[in-house]
């Protein structure tokens, strides 16, 4: 009994019996267990010992007990089996079924807590997914979504578009602020009319988007702007601008948080002002998308309904 069996050889149902035998401690019971014959049981274990060339279990004894070798045996058995268990439940996990790529245009500098989680849970259910973000004004992305009627949006919309699927998120706050070398700068309040004359840094798309952007809205709604110093369609850019001192600007206040605490930039409240624009999920419709969109439309609608206030 000294030959060396081949790997190839082992019958695993005869392994599976034997772990059976050693975890019930004998084989009466492990017969039960089975829902096999004693008989057929202890056939196993003797095929086995054949198998391996080695005896696994004392005969004759009164008490049930595995050789040295066969407890390690049944160490390695159990651990296999342990194995074969874990490749079950993962051939019964749907979760990357589902691949491809998500592309989705949003617009600059966004910050939400909403989406965040909306991205973190996707990513959790379809892992497979390949996510493609690229940033865009709202013009841009509507207008592209319009052409190709494909595709998926986050934009800022003074209204829903007629022509489009637009899903209402939150609204997002904004405010009027400076840099730390404007002569307005630490000002409590202002008026609007102190502001008219100020140079002022905005968005390209507001100066290029044809009435679509609010950012349009909540700059004529006050006033500003009719001297440009400076335009980017990227909201850090802007940012750094405001912050050096080419003029006031309109930003998302949770964009600017740290600058603020900083000192880098001031915000001027304005007496009975309140600056916000409302932020949607733009697609062509609801036959347009493809599965990965469609997926996260429907996990965007479970997030808003659990969760209502969450922006």
């Amino acid at each position: 009994m000294s030959s060396r069996p081949a790997t190839a050889e082992l019958n695993w149902n005869l392994l599976r019996i034997f772990c059976v035998i050693a975890e019930e401690s004998g084989i009466t019971r492990a017969a039960k267990r089975l829902q096999m014959s004693q008989p057929s049981v202890s056939l196993a274990l003797q095929k086995l010992e054949e198998q391996l060339g080695c005896q696994l279990v004392f005969r004759g004894s009164r008490h049930f007990a595995l050789t040295l070798r066969g407890e390690r045996i049944y160490q390695e058995c159990a651990e296999i089996l342990r194995g074969v268990d874990r490749i079950s439940l993962l051939a019964e996990d749907r979760n990357d079924e589902e691949f491809g790529e998500l592309r989705l245009s949003i617009i600059s500098g966004l910050h939400s807590p909403l989406f965040d989680e909306a991205l973190r849970l996707y990513h959790h259910r379809y892992p497979s997914i390949v996510w493609r973000i690229d940033v865009r004004n709202s013009l841009e992305t509507v207008r592209q979504i319009t052409q190709d009627k494909a595709g998926i949006g986050i934009c800022l919309l003074t209204k829903p578009m007629i022509n489009l699927e637009c899903r209402h998120l939150f609204r997002e706050e904004f405010g009027v602020f400076c840099g730390a070398e404007h002569r307005l700068f630490g000002r409590e309040q202002v008026d609007t009319r102190e502001l008219a004359q100020e140079p002022f840094v905005t968005f390209s798309c507001a100066s290029e988007g044809m009435g679509l952007e609010p950012m349009i809205m909540l700059r004529d709604g006050l006033g500003l702007g009719r001297r440009i110093s400076g335009s980017s369609h990227n909201l850090q850019e802007i940012r750094r601008m405001i912050i050096a001192g080419l003029g006031i600007g309109i930003l998302p206040v949770v964009a600017v948080a740290d600058e603020v605490e900083a000192g880098h930039l001031w915000p001027l409240r304005l007496a009975d002002h309140s600056l916000g624009a409302d932020v949607f999920l733009v697609y062509s419709g609801p036959d347009q998308l493809t599965v990965p969109e469609r997926n996260f439309v429907v996990l965007l609608d479970e997030l808003l309904k659990l969760y209502p206030d969450m922006t």
